[in-house]
């Protein structure tokens, strides 16, 4: 292991290897550790809810932690999956985006039954579906002719039958492209049915486009979980702080020989990643591979700037990040109007804590439905009358 953290096995291979490295090097930051706990905790009891939305600004890390969390959930599962060899543990599919404006369920269904599949599994199940068919090696055949309804119940079956802890949908936004609001309550009622009759838990991760899919009716809300991944705000002492101690990790873990003091550009990088970890490795990679390409012993100023993105791409995520967040905050007077909606007519009480929208919980001053100390009147009132 070098002075930087790069083992010497890597600093002394390729640059192709040595940019490899980098493309795989993960690290478990502050807000990343905070929604890895919050999406397992939600996964491992959902307490009645089916749908699990995790949303967040591009580039902040959604994939990352859809990785991190399938591999604990495999880890887990390996004595469950020992004793039952046709189990999956999860699955995951990304969410085509449609050719049209209209959502394809007949490509998400195929998708989800090509996910589900598992080689070395010996026993297959056998769907009796027309149209669905295994090669002479076992692997699925799909006849393009198959109608959406048969794949959903093929879906349904293979689900019930491999039992995966969640079902993971990346880039989930594109199951927002329909046309019309009804279609747009339609579509994620075909999730929370699937989800339902399978008893299997579906994770929907994707940008703040995920946002109009949260409410749409009282029962979607009830059985749906909030998972918010934001990004680092600058105007926050300690996230800055945690921004940089990402900087300084970046930089420590560069397969260059020099030194590329990222640190002394962190306002620069802070700018032009908007906050987010996943847009600042994506251009550190790029940065790194110009380097390697220019045998140069570290990032330079000049390397940094030519490979960030650029003003106007960095101000179209900034203003998308803030815009999703504000649809997010939670004020006095959304509190006051519920209260009111719900005959409570006293304003918010002083002693409860405002909700804090980039937390994964609220903090609440008393519990729901407990009275607060006061004296009862003893005794019958003047004027009041009793049905007996």
């Amino acid at each position: 292991m070098t002075a930087t953290g790069v083992p010497t096995a890597v600093m002394k291979g390729s640059p192709a290897s040595r940019l490899e490295y980098f493309r795989s090097f993960t690290m478990a930051h502050p807000l990343l550790k905070e929604v890895d706990l919050a999406l397992r905790e939600a996964i491992q009891e959902p307490a009645g809810a089916s749908l699990i939305f995790v949303y967040g600004p591009t580039g902040v890390g959604k994939t990352t932690l859809r990785t991190r969390v399938e591999n604990q959930l495999k880890e887990s599962l390996i004595p469950l999956l020992q004793q039952d060899p046709g189990r999956v543990p999860v699955v995951s599919i990304e969410a085509a985006a449609p050719d049209s404006t209209q959502f394809s369920w007949k490509d998400y269904y195929k998708r989800a039954l090509m996910a589900l599949e598992e080689p070395l599994i010996g026993k297959k199940i056998k769907y009796s579906i027309r149209g669905l068919d295994r090669d002479m090696s076992g692997r699925l055949i799909v006849d393009g002719r198959t109608v959406g309804l048969e794949l959903r119940h093929a879906v349904e079956n293979t689900l019930v039958h491999r039992r995966p802890a969640a079902f993971f949908v990346d880039e989930a936004q594109h199951l927002t492209k329909v046309r019309g609001g009804r279609k747009l309550h339609d579509q994620l009622d075909s999730i929370k049915s699937l989800a339902s009759l399978t008893g299997t838990v579906h994770v929907l991760i994707g940008t703040y486009e995920l946002l109009p899919f949260r409410n749409l009716s009282a029962q979607l809300s009830r059985r749906s979980i909030d998972v918010h991944f934001r990004r680092y705000r600058a105007e926050d002492q300690e996230d800055y702080s945690s921004f940089r101690s990402v900087v300084f990790t970046f930089q420590r873990h560069l397969p260059l020989p020099g030194d590329s003091e990222l640190l002394e550009h962190v306002d620069f990088c802070y700018e032009r990643s908007v906050g987010c970890v996943g847009v600042l490795k994506n251009w550190l990679i790029r940065a790194l591979s110009v380097a390697l390409s220019n045998n140069s012993p570290s990032i330079t100023t000049q390397i940094l700037e030519r490979t960030a993105w650029s003003v106007e791409q960095s101000e179209r995520m900034a203003r998308e990040a803030l815009e999703g967040e504000a649809s997010l905050t939670t004020t006095d007077e959304s509190r006051n109007r519920l209260r009111r909606l719900l005959s409570l007519n006293s304003a918010m009480p002083a002693s409860v804590c405002p909700v804090n929208s980039n937390s994964t919980a609220s903090v609440w001053g008393h519990s729901v439905g407990r009275r607060k100390p006061v004296r009862d009147r003893i005794g019958i009132a003047e004027g009041v009358c009793h049905a007996t």
